[in-house]
């Protein structure tokens, strides 16, 4: 494939980046009242961004190879790592947030919905720009039925994204309390390899809601089997990394003797 149509990718993707930027300032001028309100809007933005994006590195994962797709992701992930704040556009987030008593199940079912809404209601858009066609490598993707990614039996899938969550998870969670200098880069390294190791079985999605976005009811899995993969393993694994980052054992293993250090 010509390095026109990488190029056209590439754009795109930085222009639903731009555009998310801008619903985010339109957002904090237009409600101005703390609460839940905001927080929801954030979600939906920071899912819509993150699906968009998505859709367009699956157009370059099939023509230019998973290592292009691992260097974007990487690129993206660092990005929406600085200007999300405390939106994940992920459910099990606040899932980990109720389990530490830090949210109600109120807001974990709000949040994960909003999340849901703005990643799937987002294709629309992206289904638009793939009819005009800008690139080679978007002929008839417009309009096209989709596959899954789905290479291995299902419960082998969802142990797959549940173990690569609960790695994820707890990479994240060290990450945070070291606080190391470019913490952000190095989580979204650690990310971006653990997708690229399940790429070619489970697809690496470890978010239901992404997965949901751009697989749901596609071919090569039932919608049962979508959510005992993609729902069920993600989820379960990033809920064990709560109770399996506070075993003294994995603690010391990943940060190390943190308070003989501040001492």
């Amino acid at each position: 494939m010509s390095m026109n149509a990488l190029g056209v990718s590439t754009g795109l993707m930085v222009g639903w980046c731009v555009l998310a930027q801008i619903a985010r300032k339109v957002a904090q001028r237009m409600i101005k009242e703390d609460g839940l309100i905001p927080t929801l809007v954030n979600e939906a933005i920071a899912a819509a961004e993150l699906c968009a994006c998505c859709f367009e590195l699956i157009i370059i994962a099939d023509n230019f190879g998973v290592a292009a797709y691992a260097v974007f992701l990487f690129i993206l992930t660092v990005w929406w790592g600085q200007v999300w704040g405390d939106a994940s556009a992920c459910p099990y987030t606040h899932m980990e947030d109720l389990l530490e008593g830090k949210t109600t199940l109120r807001e974990v079912a709000l949040k994960s919905w909003a999340a849901l809404m703005g990643g799937c209601c987002v294709y629309r858009f992206v289904q638009v720009i793939w009819w005009f066609e800008f690139a080679e490598t978007h002929q008839g993707r417009a309009f096209e039925d989709c596959s899954a990614d789905l290479q291995v039996h299902p419960y082998i899938g969802a142990a797959i994204e549940g173990i690569a969550t609960m790695l994820c998870r707890l990479a994240s969670k060290s990450l945070s309390e070291i606080g190391p200098r470019f913490g952000n880069v190095i989580d979204s390294f650690i990310g971006t390899s653990l997708v690229v190791a399940a790429f070619n079985f489970s697809g690496g999605y470890f978010n239901p809601v992404l997965a949901t976005a751009l697989k749901w009811g596609c071919r090569g899995h039932t919608n049962i089997e979508h959510i005992i993969v993609y729902w069920i393993g993600a989820c379960v694994g990033a809920v064990l990394s709560v109770p399996v980052f506070k075993m003294e054992v994995v603690r010391r293993y990943l940060i190390g003797d943190q308070k003989g250090k501040r001492e």
